[in-house]
């Protein structure tokens, strides 16, 4: 903002000065003309013509002088408009993961459902979250946590591609939006995902001490049309809340709900 207001004033400044300039060159042309229509000897008319001439020469000063304040201007404004554009970019990641944050999160679910709206396209949402995660921090610490929330960040980011959207909802929660997914391609992602978290094996940087293995549970909802930002992201959660109930380390959805739910009717009913 200082940089902007100190550019701006400069130009004012520059634009001032050029006015003026302009301002007495017009009324020295003026004067001039009146000089001429008048008869005048030699001896004045060169007099006349060097004044001319001088503040011909002021005022193409000042015209350059205008265009150099203008073109560092030019050059200045566009610096800040990346610093502007960086600065932008860094409000919708999260400072730790440096995937998007719930900010980002939350205008690329609203542009999803809008485009998914539009085009009758499928649209998916996974949410994610770390198992047992509070106690793998109270054990290790907060560095190492933070350790195991970046490479779960990372490895989501790695599973997604073109236009999906990763990015940390909270805490340990993570969610992925899939436009133009269906129920059996996000499956699969959140499958890769699953996987590829529980295949790592965790080493304590300071000590290389080995911290086994990490688990994440998922449950993933599809877009329906009458749905809301709040109605997707609720089914998602209750899916992925069977999913910890379920035993973790596991994808569910709302196929899978309901199947359980019939499961445990006829179990009921026997």
């Amino acid at each position: 903002s200082e940089r902007m207001q100190a550019r701006i004033e400069a130009v004012h400044l520059a634009i001032d000065h050029a006015m003026t300039t302009a301002n007495a060159y017009s009324g020295s042309l003026q004067s001039a003309q009146g000089d001429l229509e008048r008869e005048i000897g030699p001896e004045a008319l060169g007099v006349l013509a060097a004044r001319l001439l001088a503040e011909t020469r002021r005022m193409q000063d000042t015209n350059r002088m205008l265009e150099q304040k203008l073109e560092a201007s030019r050059e200045d404004i566009s610096a800040l408009q990346r610093d502007l554009d960086d600065v932008r970019r860094e409000s919708l990641l999260d400072p730790l993961t440096k995937i998007a944050n719930r900010k980002s999160f939350d205008e690329g679910l609203r542009s999803a459902i809008a485009e998914a709206r539009q085009t009758s396209n499928p649209l998916c949402l996974i949410l994610m979250d770390i198992d047992h995660f509070k106690s793998f921090n109270d054990t290790y610490g907060h560095q190492t946590g933070d350790q195991v929330l970046r490479l779960v960040a990372m490895t989501i980011k790695s599973n997604i591609k073109g236009r999906d959207l990763a990015a940390r909802y909270g805490g340990e929660e993570f969610v992925a939006i899939l436009p133009n997914t269906d129920l059996k391609g996000a499956m699969i992602v959140a499958e890769n995902v699953r996987q590829a978290i529980h295949g790592k094996e965790l080493l304590k940087r300071s000590t290389n001490e080995k911290l086994g293995r990490i688990t994440a549970s998922f449950g993933i909802a599809v877009f329906h049309p009458a749905d809301t930002a709040g109605s997707l992201i609720e089914r998602a959660d209750r899916c992925l809340y069977a999913a910890k109930h379920a035993g973790r380390n596991r994808v569910l959805t709302e196929e899978s709900l309901a199947e359980i739910s019939e499961t445990q009717t006829g179990v009921t009913a026997a």
